[in-house]
């Protein structure tokens, strides 16, 4: 799993934490590994079996108090035990001082002791959601991620396949783009994929013949979008006339993107097909499936009732009605 270092998170302005740096300034190269903070209640108490070092360890009013109620030498002896474990880093909330003890041991055993002014409860809100989005595992995909109707649609293939041109097309009836030619795809928990562009080709795409297009320029900003969550995969490739393509839609098929599996289309590309009339349909159909509407299936069983029934027919034309 990737890592954080703790002047990165002490460097960020943007996520709105807040963070200054009281002690332990040697152990800024620390690594956060886990996007889940802990707050250390039992581990000041002399329990340290269930502390997890390699998270942040976000000390309140109520961790605080409860240091300073205990003999001196008490708190001082579960401080310098729990130093002892390599932490990350201890954060304190609300612009509490920290007791004298914490900031010595901090020092000594080289852990970053930072504080913000934040409540508790809106910190670790404030600092999961930074952690989750740069800790979480992700990956960059060749291809061009699609808002259609909000279904996110991942499109694939080999490159001048045709995947910029339809999503120009989508473009144009009204749907809007996400990225072009390299997707971020990071993992949300607890199982959701979320795609975005890079910082270099954000709004732009490329069209053979015409260069680099800046789509947020010639369609407005209605025609963009930040991120979006990916639910369908087409994979658009070369038409093959020996190839057996689903003629039904009666077995779903996944694409496997960070151990997420999503539904995946292989659509057959040749001249005459209307492509992206066929991407539109294929992110309606998504949106039914999500309903709990399956044509496919829904086809099947009306043909297997009506096949039943002819069976049934014939047989009492050539038996009778009278045989039980």
């Amino acid at each position: 799993m990737p890592g954080l270092r703790i002047q990165e998170l002490l460097d960020e302005k943007e996520a709105g934490l807040d963070l200054e740096l009281l002690a332990g300034g040697s152990g800024l190269h620390n690594l956060i590994r886990a996007p889940r903070i802990q707050k250390p209640g039992l581990a000041l108490a002399g329990y340290t079996t269930s502390l997890h070092a390699d998270r942040v360890q976000v000390l309140g009013s109520t961790e605080l108090t409860y240091l300073q109620q205990l003999p001196v030498a008490t708190a001082a002896e579960n401080v310098r035990t729990l130093c002892t474990s390599p932490i990350c880093c201890f954060i304190i909330t609300k612009g509490l001082t920290p007791p004298a003890v914490l900031v010595t041991e901090v020092e000594n055993n080289g852990i970053p002791l930072l504080r913000t002014h934040h409540q508790s409860s809106t910190f670790i809100t404030l600092i999961t959601r930074f952690l989750e989005e740069r800790l979480l595992p992700s990956k960059t995909i060749h291809g061009v991620l699609v808002d259609v109707l909000g279904v996110g649609v991942l499109l694939l293939g080999k490159s001048g396949i045709g995947k910029s041109e339809c999503a120009l097309d989508l473009i144009l009836r009204g749907h809007r783009l996400v990225a072009d030619d390299v997707v971020k795809v990071r993992l949300k928990l607890p199982a959701v994929l979320f795609g975005e562009g890079s910082d270099l080709l954000h709004y732009h795409m490329e069209i053979r013949g015409l260069g680099i297009l800046n789509i947020k320029h010639l369609f407005g900003v209605a025609a963009i979008r930040e991120r979006k969550k990916i639910d369908l995969a087409i994979e658009l490739s070369e038409w093959d006339p020996t190839a057996d393509y689903d003629r039904l839609g009666l077995e779903d098929q996944t694409y496997d993107i960070l151990g997420i599996g999503i539904p995946h289309l292989r659509i057959p590309v040749r001249p005459g097909r209307n492509i992206t009339s066929i991407v539109e349909v294929a992110a309606r159909n998504q949106i039914l499936k999500e309903m709990g509407y399956h044509s496919a299936i829904e086809f099947q069983d009306r043909l297997e009732k009506r096949m039943a029934e002819m069976a049934h027919l014939h047989s009492r034309e050539i038996i009778g009605d009278n045989l039980e």
